[in-house]
C-alpha cells in the first residue's frame, strides 16, 4: 500500500486558500498512492475565537470537496479534521474518503487541549474510534492531542486496526514528545503510524512565537521511522508492508498476551 502525507501550512479563517493550497498539492505532487494523508483542522486552522461564524455545518462543505478529489484522483483520502459545528457545538472533526467518494469514517477529537483553551471553544466528542477498511486493510484515525492517550489507539487495535493514521498541528515546543509518542503507539500495538503534521507560525494568543512542528512520519510495526519530514512544506511517500503487521505480532506477540 503506497501512502503520501502533504505536509503543509494553514492559512487560518482563509477555507478557500486551503482548498485550492490542497487541490494545487494533488495536481502537482500525486503519483498514484493509495492513500493520501492531510492534516489537521485544515479548513480554519487554530483561530478558536472565530470558529462559532466559520465552522463547517455537518461536513457540507468539505466533504464534497474531497469526494471530489477522491473520485478525481481514485485514491482514498485520510481527511484529516475540520472545525465542524453540529448537534449544537463545535467539533474537531476528522474524516475518511474511499475512491469512490464514499464516506467511510467520521470521528471527533475525545481529549480537547487545555493549552490552548480549546474547551472554551470546541465540544469533546464522546465516540470511541472508528475501525474502518481501505483497500482490505482496517485502519483507523487519531486527532492530535489524543495521541497522548493510548487507550483510544489500543481501542481500534483490539477491534482489528493495522494502521494508524495521525492527523494534527503539532507545535516544535513538543517535537521531543510528538516523536516519542509516535514511536510508542507503533511498539505497543505492533501496527504502522502514519502522522501528517501542519507547520507554520502559531497565532494563538498564549503561544505567539510557537511553530508547528511539522515532522510527518510512518513509522513501522518495529517502532522504526521509515521517511520523516522536516520542519517545512513537505510531500512524503512510502510503502506499506502489510505482511509486516502479521509477522511482527507473531514474533512479539504482546496483544494476545493482554
Amino acid at each position: 500500500m503506497k501512502v503520501q502525507i502533504f505536509q503543509f501550512e494553514i492559512k487560518e479563517v482563509d477555507f478557500e486558500n486551503n482548498k485550492n493550497k490542497i487541490a494545487q498539492l494533488f495536481e502537482n505532487n500525486y503519483t498514484d498512492a493509495d492513500v493520501v494523508v492531510i492534516p489537521e483542522m485544515w479548513n480554519n486552522g487554530y483561530a478558536l475565537n472565530q470558529l462559532v461564524n466559520k465552522a463547517d455545518i455537518n461536513l457540507e462543505n468539505s466533504y464534497p470537496f474531497i469526494q471530489k478529489l477522491a473520485q478525481s484522483y481514485n485514491t482514498n483520502i485520510i481527511a484529516g479534521s475540520v472545525s465542524n459545528y453540529k448537534n449544537d457545538g463545535i467539533y474537531n472533526t476528522a474524516f475518511s474518503v474511499a475512491n469512490d467518494g464514499t464516506l467511510i469514517n467520521t470521528t471527533d477529537k475525545i481529549h480537547l487541549v487545555p493549552m490552548l483553551d480549546e474547551h472554551k471553544f470546541l465540544e469533546s466528542g464522546n465516540n470511541e474510534p472508528n475501525t474502518f477498511e481501505i483497500n482490505g486493510v482496517l485502519a483507523t484515525q487519531v486527532i492530535c492531542y489524543d495521541l497522548r492517550y493510548p487507550e483510544i489507539t489500543r481501542t481500534s487495535i483490539k477491534a482489528g486496526a493495522q494502521i494508524v493514521f495521525v492527523v494534527a498541528q503539532w507545535t516544535i515546543k513538543n517535537l521531543h514528545h510528538w516523536r516519542t509518542l509516535l514511536q510508542a503507539r507503533a511498539i505497543e500495538n505492533n501496527c504502522y503510524i502514519v502522522a501528517c503534521n501542519s507547520v507554520g507560525k502559531v497565532n494563538h494568543e498564549n503561544h505567539k512565537t510557537n511553530t508547528y512542528a511539522g515532522h510527518s512520519m510512518v513509522v513501522n510495526p518495529n517502532g522504526e521511522i521509515l521517511i520523516e519530514a522536516q520542519a517545512e512544506e513537505a510531500i512524503l511517500e512510502a510503502e506499506i508492508n502489510i505482511s509486516a503487521i502479521e509477522a511482527q505480532r507473531k514474533a512479539i506477540p504482546t496483544l494476545n498476551d493482554i
